[in-house]
């Protein structure tokens, strides 16, 4: 198993060659050779360039938990989010090209599109939880979905973004948090009257209860 510094390595290797080329069309002898390791090194290190890409994904996560700000946790969701995401982007930015590359080729690979759905989803998760924000209930599963299909069509924006604080992004996730918190309080709704629906349905009406009851019977 390669160290975490090899693991980097390997990683922004893909990257850049995701850059450079289409995505299926990258070997793991290139991703080697770009790395400056010899291929049994990689296959001990990873399955394949999916492997490699949820574990780039794994390393931007982990990078955005630990850097929170305690200061934060008394603010609103909203904003609590709006900062995870940003750091996120942060991470994100020196991999603008590689990611574009990979935004180019998922419009023709439907392989690598669920691949890179799945990953995001799975990604989100952890940035709802980073800020405190529940992914439970039927609300909560919903959440992490719609998170990733809204940041993915702000992608274009943040690889077009290349001024300090990144201004333009940081609009673009305002406007997208804005039609997330609308999708949100429309599905707790929803989850409220089926809950109380459910609830009414388990409850026995007086006449059976009655019924249930009479000692005549």
């Amino acid at each position: 198993m390669a160290d975490d510094e090899q693991m980097k390595t390997i990683e922004e290797a893909l990257l850049a060659l995701a850059g450079e080329k289409r995505f299926a069309d990258i070997r793991p002898s290139d991703i080697a050779a770009r790395a400056g390791i010899d291929l049994a090194d990689l296959r001990r290190s990873f399955d394949g360039p999916f492997d490699i890409l949820e574990s780039f994904a794994r390393r931007i996560d982990i990078g955005v938990l630990a850097g929170g700000d305690p200061e934060l946790a008394g603010e609103p969701a909203r904003e609590r989010l709006r900062d995870v995401l940003m750091r996120r982007f942060d991470l994100l930015a020196p991999y603008r090209a590689g990611l574009a590359g990979l935004d180019r080729a998922a419009r023709t690979d439907p392989l690598l599109a669920c691949r890179l759905a799945r990953i995001s989803v799975g990604s989100q998760n952890w940035m709802l939880e980073a800020a405190g924000v529940s992914t439970v209930g039927l609300t909560g599963r919903l959440r992490a979905p719609a998170l990733a299909v809204s940041l993915g069509c702000l992608l274009s924006t943040f690889l077009d973004d290349a001024e300090p604080g990144l201004p333009k992004t940081m609009a673009a996730l305002d406007k997208a948090l804005d039609r997330l918190e609308r999708i949100d309080a429309r599905v707790r709704w929803f989850e409220d009257l089926a809950t109380r629906a459910c609830d009414r349905a388990r409850r026995p009406s007086a006449a059976a209860r009655e019924t249930a009851f009479d000692p005549s019977i």
